[in-house]
């Protein structure tokens, strides 16, 4: 049975005039407190990473690992993150280095943003396309477009699952690295009318040692990233009571963290905007109100509330809140989130929000091809009526 999804009687002007208002009174309350709450989530980070590097020499051991990777993850999605996106320039008096202009920036790069991907290539890629052309052709993580190859391949099911958990073991280096490099030597959304190339395999060429667009994905993200956690950190341990033994456990751990990274990234981001209840958009949005709405109906969030909580899904559970507003601190997150339920509630606006869970089978399910996301055009005027195209099918209860 399906659900139709309408807006034909939502007042949209009324509907964007509120949710401004939310986010005036949001700039209102920016300050100290903002900064002194990232300032504490950085801590949490490096306490997981201390305790984890310092128990990784005992043992090869999944404890360390996890702490490590938990440290990892701290600093691109709840650090590195919002810096980039600017939610932090705002608040007067902050150091440089916690904002867009000086994070990662210069010898920072390795000391603020130790990752595979390369800092502008992720600004690039996320901060500007993935944003801005959210589930349309030109979104360079479109998941359901950037999967073709899969779900239409004739492999079994079975088989098709076990290729996207080899995925998520190493996403990071086979598709976020390669892939924004890819889109920041582009520099260009696609022109209409040409055709898409899938994210998910990077071209050949970056693989190609023979080439630049190789030796520029190597010698930028790999080579420096692996010299730095495979060889770098665990040679510090030579010196503990387990001689090199205790390196070789650090260089165990390190590579189990890795495994840990790419599978908590893969959770918290890859089901953010996919599933058969979110809406895959045909054409470009016309006008503000409609960009907010896309914002809306093609994000999802998880369970949200707590620091705790929000520091594990690396504050991506509020991912319609991040996208409506990407340059606010994680604090304004948790003030923003019930009063746009609530406010999507009052105007008949669909809200999704189940577990990570949850999302994660259905994002894996269009993955493979089981399931696929509704398809929906851009429409003209002021929205009213027939906004959001009139009427979008979907196999799913869209959650109010």
């Amino acid at each position: 049975m399906t659900t139709p999804f309408q807006l034909h009687d939502v007042d949209v002007e009324q509907f964007t005039h509120e949710l401004m208002a939310l986010r005036r009174a949001a700039n209102e309350r920016l300050g100290e407190k903002d900064f002194k709450h990232l300032k504490k989530i950085e801590r949490w980070g490096k306490w997981c990473t201390a305790v984890g590097y310092g128990t990784a020499w005992i043992i090869p051991n999944p404890v360390s690992a996890l702490l490590i990777s938990t440290g990892n993850v701290n600093r691109w999605a709840n650090i590195g993150h919002p810096i980039m996106h600017r939610g932090y320039d705002k608040i007067p008096g902050i150091p440089e280095r916690y904002t867009s202009k000086g994070f990662a920036k210069g010898f920072r790069r390795w000391l603020d943003w130790a990752d595979w991907i390369d800092p502008a290539a992720w600004n690039h890629e996320h901060n500007r396309l993935h944003h801005y052309n959210l589930g349309e052709a030109s979104d360079p993580d479109q998941v359901e477009l950037n999967l073709e190859w899969l779900r239409e391949t004739n492999l079994p099911m079975a088989v098709r699952y076990a290729a996207i958990g080899l995925f998520a073991l190493s996403w990071k280096p086979f598709y976020y690295a390669p892939n924004t490099l890819k889109v920041l030597g582009k520099k260009r959304t696609l022109a209409p009318g040409e055709v898409r190339q899938p994210g998910t395999l990077a071209q050949l060429k970056y693989w190609n040692p023979l080439t630049p667009e190789a030796r520029e994905l190597w010698l930028k993200c790999f080579l420096p990233y692996m010299a730095l956690r495979f060889v770098a950190i665990p040679s510090l341990f030579i010196v503990s009571p387990l001689g090199p033994i205790g390196a070789v456990n650090v260089f165990i751990n390190s590579l189990l963290a890795e495994v840990f990274t790419n599978i908590h990234s893969f959770v918290v981001i890859a089901p953010n905007h996919t599933g058969d209840d979110l809406i895959l958009f045909e054409e470009q949005a016309n006008n503000k109100s409609e960009f907010y709405l896309r914002q809306i109906t093609g994000s999802a969030n998880f369970r949200t509330g707590g620091d705790f909580n929000d520091f594990l899904h690396g504050w991506l559970n509020y991912q319609i809140e991040h996208h409506l507003w990407p340059d606010l601190p994680m604090s304004e997150y948790q003030r923003l989130q019930p009063q746009v339920k609530a406010l999507c509630a009052k105007y008949g606006i669909p809200y999704v929000q189940e577990s990570v869970w949850k999302r994660v089978k259905k994002t894996v399910d269009v993955m493979v091809g089981k399931t696929s996301m509704p398809r929906q055009g851009a429409v003209s005027g002021n929205l009213r009526p027939g906004v959001l195209a009139g009427e979008v099918t979907t196999n799913a209860k869209l959650p109010l």
